[in-house]
């Protein structure tokens, strides 16, 4: 009887650590996923986000957003960061609705997330100067 409880019991943690695992996969190639229904930022807006400088190794892209300026949805596929060439603020717009404002001081370098999907205004009183440096 023992030995039956027992078996019944790990047949239990074994179904629920299949669904478990089964869900992360699916979260996992979901994500690669995703990001391909937004284009990365130079693919994604051209009038926005210009490739200056590509390699094996890295990739370097100008973000100019004139004031008022809202670009296209797009995505940030791999970690980089972000250099502002000059002070301005830029509001983020997530897929689900929710905003973010950031503001970039002139000479100020930081990190960018990997990012599905997004857009960006600018919503300062000039226009919006910055450098992303990619690591492939």
């Amino acid at each position: 009887m023992l030995l039956k409880c027992r078996e019944k019991r790990k047949d239990s943690i074994m179904r629920h650590l299949n669904t478990i695992l089964s869900g992360a996969a699916i979260l996992l190639f979901m994500s690669p996923a995703a990001a391909q229904n937004a284009p990365a930022t130079f693919r994604a807006d051209p009038s926005v986000y210009k490739l200056l400088y590509e390699d094996q190794n890295i990739r370097v892209i100008s973000g100019t957003w004139a004031k008022g300026v809202h670009d296209k949805p797009h995505s940030h596929p791999i970690p980089s960061v972000a250099h502002a060439l000059d002070d301005c603020t830029l509001r983020l717009y997530a897929p689900d609705g929710t905003t973010r404002d950031i503001t970039n001081k002139a000479g100020s370098t930081t990190e960018v997330p990997i990012t599905w999907s997004h857009t960006a205004e600018n919503i300062g009183p000039a226009d919006c100067h910055v450098v992303f440096v990619e690591h492939k």
